[in-house]
Protein backbone atom coordinates (compact mmCIF):
# COMPACT_ATOMS: atom_id res chain seq x y z
CA UNK A 1 0.00 0.00 0.00
CA UNK A 2 0.70 3.75 -0.24
CA UNK A 3 1.70 5.93 2.88
CA UNK A 4 -1.64 7.68 3.13
CA UNK A 5 -3.25 4.10 2.75
CA UNK A 6 -1.12 2.42 5.56
CA UNK A 7 -2.22 5.19 7.89
CA UNK A 8 -5.40 5.34 7.62
CA UNK A 9 -5.86 1.00 7.58
CA UNK A 10 -3.85 1.45 10.89
CA UNK A 11 -6.51 3.55 11.95
CA UNK A 12 -9.14 1.80 11.30
CA UNK A 13 -11.60 4.21 10.59
CA UNK A 14 -15.27 3.99 11.43
CA UNK A 15 -18.08 6.04 9.62
CA UNK A 16 -20.85 7.45 10.88
CA UNK A 17 -23.19 9.10 8.52
CA UNK A 18 -26.48 11.04 9.35
CA UNK A 19 -28.96 12.79 6.69
CA UNK A 20 -27.94 16.13 7.63
CA UNK A 21 -29.65 19.33 8.35
CA UNK A 22 -32.56 20.81 6.03
CA UNK A 23 -33.12 24.97 6.79
CA UNK A 24 -34.78 27.70 6.00
CA UNK A 25 -34.66 31.54 6.75
CA UNK A 26 -32.22 32.91 8.61
CA UNK A 27 -30.59 30.66 11.68
CA UNK A 28 -27.68 29.33 13.99
CA UNK A 29 -27.30 26.34 15.50
CA UNK A 30 -24.13 25.45 18.17
CA UNK A 31 -22.71 22.19 18.73
CA UNK A 32 -20.70 20.30 21.28
CA UNK A 33 -17.24 18.40 21.18
CA UNK A 34 -17.44 15.90 19.56
CA UNK A 35 -14.88 12.75 18.71
CA UNK A 36 -12.53 12.33 15.45
CA UNK A 37 -13.47 13.77 12.29
CA UNK A 38 -16.63 15.63 11.53
CA UNK A 39 -17.54 15.44 7.74
CA UNK A 40 -20.37 18.02 6.27
CA UNK A 41 -21.06 18.69 2.57
CA UNK A 42 -23.56 21.69 1.60
CA UNK A 43 -25.65 20.31 -1.10
CA UNK A 44 -28.20 23.58 -1.24
CA UNK A 45 -27.34 27.37 -0.26
CA UNK A 46 -24.32 28.85 2.10
CA UNK A 47 -24.01 29.00 5.70
CA UNK A 48 -20.77 29.86 8.26
CA UNK A 49 -18.72 27.64 10.30
CA UNK A 50 -16.99 28.88 13.21
CA UNK A 51 -14.97 26.64 15.25
CA UNK A 52 -14.29 27.21 18.91
CA UNK A 53 -10.08 28.44 18.53
CA UNK A 54 -10.31 29.16 15.04
CA UNK A 55 -9.64 32.61 13.99
CA UNK A 56 -11.58 33.16 11.14
CA UNK A 57 -15.08 31.91 10.26
CA UNK A 58 -15.49 29.91 6.95
CA UNK A 59 -18.11 31.01 4.19
CA UNK A 60 -19.26 27.16 3.04
CA UNK A 61 -21.02 27.62 -0.69
CA UNK A 62 -22.89 25.10 -2.01
CA UNK A 63 -21.09 22.17 -3.45
CA UNK A 64 -18.42 22.80 -0.92
CA UNK A 65 -17.19 20.01 1.56
CA UNK A 66 -15.54 20.41 4.98
CA UNK A 67 -13.83 18.41 7.91
CA UNK A 68 -13.73 19.40 11.50
CA UNK A 69 -10.48 17.71 12.90
CA UNK A 70 -10.35 18.89 16.18
CA UNK A 71 -13.67 18.04 18.25
CA UNK A 72 -14.24 21.49 19.37
CA UNK A 73 -17.52 22.96 19.93
CA UNK A 74 -18.65 24.66 16.69
CA UNK A 75 -21.45 26.79 14.90
CA UNK A 76 -23.51 26.90 11.86
CA UNK A 77 -25.10 29.85 10.96
CA UNK A 78 -26.59 31.90 8.11
CA UNK A 79 -25.16 34.74 10.11
CA UNK A 80 -22.99 34.25 13.28
CA UNK A 81 -24.54 37.58 15.42
CA UNK A 82 -27.73 35.18 15.72
CA UNK A 83 -28.45 33.57 19.28
CA UNK A 84 -27.75 29.57 18.13
CA UNK A 85 -30.02 26.94 19.36
CA UNK A 86 -28.76 24.10 20.94
CA UNK A 87 -29.25 21.17 18.46
CA UNK A 88 -31.27 19.09 20.34
CA UNK A 89 -33.97 20.68 19.69
CA UNK A 90 -34.36 20.13 16.09
CA UNK A 91 -32.26 16.73 15.77
CA UNK A 92 -34.25 15.03 18.51
CA UNK A 93 -37.34 15.59 15.82
CA UNK A 94 -35.36 14.37 13.07
CA UNK A 95 -37.31 12.51 10.14
CA UNK A 96 -35.05 9.63 8.99
CA UNK A 97 -32.20 11.41 9.98
CA UNK A 98 -32.88 14.90 8.61
CA UNK A 99 -33.24 17.81 11.22
CA UNK A 100 -35.59 20.72 9.82
CA UNK A 101 -35.10 24.03 10.86
CA UNK A 102 -37.32 27.27 10.03
CA UNK A 103 -39.58 24.57 7.40
CA UNK A 104 -36.24 23.91 5.41
CA UNK A 105 -36.46 24.71 1.74
CA UNK A 106 -33.57 27.27 1.48
CA UNK A 107 -30.29 24.90 2.85
CA UNK A 108 -29.60 21.53 2.98
CA UNK A 109 -26.39 19.76 4.34
CA UNK A 110 -25.66 16.54 4.86
CA UNK A 111 -22.71 15.14 7.20
CA UNK A 112 -21.30 12.45 9.48
CA UNK A 113 -18.57 11.27 11.34
CA UNK A 114 -15.00 9.57 10.94
CA UNK A 115 -13.89 8.19 14.48
CA UNK A 116 -10.48 5.93 14.66
CA UNK A 117 -8.99 3.58 16.62
CA UNK A 118 -5.57 4.53 18.86
CA UNK A 119 -3.37 6.92 17.78
CA UNK A 120 -6.34 9.13 16.08
CA UNK A 121 -3.36 11.98 16.91
CA UNK A 122 -1.34 10.56 14.05
CA UNK A 123 -3.88 11.97 11.98
CA UNK A 124 -5.66 14.58 13.75
CA UNK A 125 -2.63 16.35 14.82
CA UNK A 126 -1.52 17.35 11.55
CA UNK A 127 -4.84 18.53 9.91
CA UNK A 128 -6.05 22.42 10.84
CA UNK A 129 -9.47 22.92 12.94
CA UNK A 130 -11.04 23.07 9.31
CA UNK A 131 -9.91 21.28 5.97
CA UNK A 132 -12.33 23.54 3.56
CA UNK A 133 -12.57 22.11 -0.02
CA UNK A 134 -14.12 24.28 -2.51
CA UNK A 135 -16.48 22.63 -5.53
CA UNK A 136 -14.42 24.77 -7.74
CA UNK A 137 -11.37 23.02 -6.49
CA UNK A 138 -8.80 21.37 -8.83
CA UNK A 139 -9.31 17.66 -8.49
CA UNK A 140 -12.87 17.73 -6.56
CA UNK A 141 -14.50 15.82 -9.30
CA UNK A 142 -14.23 12.44 -7.64
CA UNK A 143 -15.41 14.16 -4.59
CA UNK A 144 -18.32 15.27 -6.23
CA UNK A 145 -19.17 11.78 -7.99
CA UNK A 146 -19.12 10.47 -4.21
CA UNK A 147 -21.25 13.29 -2.64
CA UNK A 148 -23.80 12.96 -5.44
CA UNK A 149 -23.91 9.46 -4.93
CA UNK A 150 -23.96 9.70 -0.95
CA UNK A 151 -27.22 12.04 -1.13
CA UNK A 152 -28.82 9.34 -3.26
CA UNK A 153 -28.35 6.31 -1.01
CA UNK A 154 -29.01 8.45 1.72
CA UNK A 155 -32.91 9.55 -0.03
CA UNK A 156 -33.60 6.25 -1.71
CA UNK A 157 -33.30 3.77 1.14
CA UNK A 158 -32.10 0.70 -0.79
CA UNK A 159 -30.84 -2.48 0.09
CA UNK A 160 -27.32 -2.39 1.31
CA UNK A 161 -27.53 1.32 1.62
CA UNK A 162 -25.30 1.79 4.56
CA UNK A 163 -22.97 -0.33 3.43
CA UNK A 164 -22.67 1.61 0.24
CA UNK A 165 -22.66 4.76 2.65
CA UNK A 166 -20.01 3.86 5.03
CA UNK A 167 -17.61 3.13 1.67
CA UNK A 168 -18.67 6.22 -0.14
CA UNK A 169 -17.80 8.47 2.96
CA UNK A 170 -14.63 6.31 3.23
CA UNK A 171 -13.71 7.55 -0.70
CA UNK A 172 -14.62 11.16 0.20
CA UNK A 173 -12.38 11.07 3.24
CA UNK A 174 -9.58 9.98 0.77
CA UNK A 175 -10.01 12.37 -1.50
CA UNK A 176 -10.13 15.24 0.86
CA UNK A 177 -7.13 14.60 2.25
CA UNK A 178 -5.80 14.26 -1.37
CA UNK A 179 -7.11 17.87 -2.10
CA UNK A 180 -4.95 19.19 1.19
CA UNK A 181 -2.32 17.64 0.17
CA UNK A 182 -2.21 19.07 -3.46
CA UNK A 183 -2.73 22.37 -1.43
CA UNK A 184 0.04 22.59 0.74
CA UNK A 185 2.45 25.38 0.45
CA UNK A 186 5.29 24.62 3.23
CA UNK A 187 2.94 25.82 5.96
CA UNK A 188 3.33 23.39 8.87
CA UNK A 189 4.76 20.02 9.44
CA UNK A 190 4.02 16.42 10.11
CA UNK A 191 4.21 13.09 7.90
CA UNK A 192 1.15 14.42 5.81
CA UNK A 193 3.28 17.28 4.37
CA UNK A 194 6.21 15.07 3.23
CA UNK A 195 3.77 13.17 1.22
CA UNK A 196 2.83 16.54 -0.36
CA UNK A 197 6.40 16.72 -1.14
CA UNK A 198 7.74 14.55 -4.33
CA UNK A 199 10.98 13.92 -3.12
CA UNK A 200 10.63 12.96 0.37
CA UNK A 201 7.67 10.99 -0.15
CA UNK A 202 9.26 8.56 -2.15
CA UNK A 203 11.32 8.01 0.86
CA UNK A 204 7.96 7.45 3.23
CA UNK A 205 6.71 5.03 0.72
CA UNK A 206 10.28 3.21 0.63
CA UNK A 207 9.99 3.09 4.67
CA UNK A 208 6.61 2.19 4.48
CA UNK A 209 6.81 -0.98 2.14
CA UNK A 210 9.60 -1.97 3.52
CA UNK A 211 9.77 -1.14 7.57
CA UNK A 212 12.35 -4.37 8.81
CA UNK A 213 15.18 -2.85 6.22
CA UNK A 214 18.06 -1.64 7.85
CA UNK A 215 17.52 1.76 7.24
CA UNK A 216 20.47 4.34 7.01
CA UNK A 217 20.58 7.84 6.43
CA UNK A 218 22.53 7.64 3.48
CA UNK A 219 20.35 4.90 1.68
CA UNK A 220 17.39 6.82 2.41
CA UNK A 221 18.97 10.39 0.96
CA UNK A 222 19.87 8.66 -2.04
CA UNK A 223 16.13 7.70 -2.42
CA UNK A 224 15.15 11.12 -2.52
CA UNK A 225 18.10 12.92 -4.54
CA UNK A 226 19.70 14.41 -2.29
CA UNK A 227 22.92 14.79 -0.31
CA UNK A 228 23.24 13.57 3.15
CA UNK A 229 22.65 16.63 5.34
CA UNK A 230 20.73 18.37 2.85
CA UNK A 231 17.98 15.28 3.05
CA UNK A 232 17.99 15.53 7.04
CA UNK A 233 17.62 19.08 6.78
CA UNK A 234 14.42 18.87 4.82
CA UNK A 235 13.13 16.06 5.88
CA UNK A 236 12.99 17.40 9.55
CA UNK A 237 11.93 20.50 8.21
CA UNK A 238 8.84 19.19 6.28
CA UNK A 239 7.95 16.01 8.43
CA UNK A 240 8.54 17.44 11.79
CA UNK A 241 11.27 14.61 12.76
CA UNK A 242 14.42 13.46 11.93
CA UNK A 243 14.48 10.34 8.91
CA UNK A 244 15.28 7.98 11.38
CA UNK A 245 13.09 8.82 14.37
CA UNK A 246 10.71 8.55 11.78
CA UNK A 247 11.37 4.64 11.06
CA UNK A 248 11.70 4.16 14.41
CA UNK A 249 7.97 5.56 15.40
CA UNK A 250 6.32 3.36 12.28
CA UNK A 251 7.95 0.36 13.15
CA UNK A 252 6.39 1.03 16.82
CA UNK A 253 3.22 2.25 15.43
CA UNK A 254 2.95 -1.05 13.78
CA UNK A 255 4.34 -3.41 16.39
CA UNK A 256 1.98 -1.67 18.56
CA UNK A 257 -1.20 -2.85 16.01
CA UNK A 258 0.18 -6.48 15.94
CA UNK A 259 0.48 -6.34 19.93
CA UNK A 260 -2.96 -5.45 20.42
CA UNK A 261 -4.69 -7.27 17.46
CA UNK A 262 -2.68 -10.43 17.29
CA UNK A 263 -1.32 -13.32 19.43
CA UNK A 264 1.91 -12.88 17.83
CA UNK A 265 4.96 -13.84 20.46
CA UNK A 266 6.72 -10.43 21.30
CA UNK A 267 9.90 -11.45 19.57
CA UNK A 268 8.47 -12.41 16.64
CA UNK A 269 6.98 -9.12 16.09
CA UNK A 270 10.13 -7.57 17.24
CA UNK A 271 11.31 -9.10 13.82
CA UNK A 272 8.96 -8.41 11.80
CA UNK A 273 10.16 -4.65 12.36
CA UNK A 274 13.78 -5.01 11.82
CA UNK A 275 14.63 -5.81 15.39
CA UNK A 276 16.70 -9.50 15.65
CA UNK A 277 16.96 -8.45 20.22
CA UNK A 278 13.87 -8.66 21.24
CA UNK A 279 15.96 -6.67 24.49
CA UNK A 280 16.78 -3.67 21.74
CA UNK A 281 12.81 -3.62 20.10
CA UNK A 282 11.54 -4.09 23.92
CA UNK A 283 14.07 -0.35 24.86
CA UNK A 284 13.11 1.50 21.49
CA UNK A 285 9.05 0.29 21.87
CA UNK A 286 8.91 1.74 25.64
CA UNK A 287 11.14 5.41 24.48
CA UNK A 288 8.69 5.53 22.13
CA UNK A 289 5.32 4.78 23.43
CA UNK A 290 6.26 4.83 27.20
CA UNK A 291 5.47 1.66 28.29
CA UNK A 292 6.73 -2.01 27.65
CA UNK A 293 5.36 -4.40 24.82
CA UNK A 294 4.54 -6.42 27.81
CA UNK A 295 2.56 -3.55 29.58
CA UNK A 296 1.09 -2.39 26.32
CA UNK A 297 -0.19 -5.89 25.68
CA UNK A 298 -2.09 -6.02 28.63
CA UNK A 299 -3.80 -3.41 28.06
CA UNK A 300 -5.31 -5.13 25.08
CA UNK A 301 -6.58 -7.80 27.66
CA UNK A 302 -7.80 -5.11 30.81
CA UNK A 303 -9.97 -3.79 28.02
Amino acid sequence: MDPLSDVLALLKPRTSISAGLAAGGEWAVRFPMHEGIKFNAVMRGACWVSVDGDPAPHCIEEGDCFLLTKGRPFTFATDLSLAAIDPSAIYDNASRGIATLNGGGDFFLIGGRYTFGENADILLAVLPPVVHVRKASTHASVLRWALDQLAAELSEGQPGGHLVCEHLAHIMLVQVLRIYLAGLNGAGAGWLHALGDRQLSRVVGAIHADPARRWTLVELARIAGMSRSIFAHRFKRTAGVAPMEYVTRWRMLLAGDRLRSSSDSISSIALSVGYESESAFSTAFRRTMSCSPRQFQRTKAAG
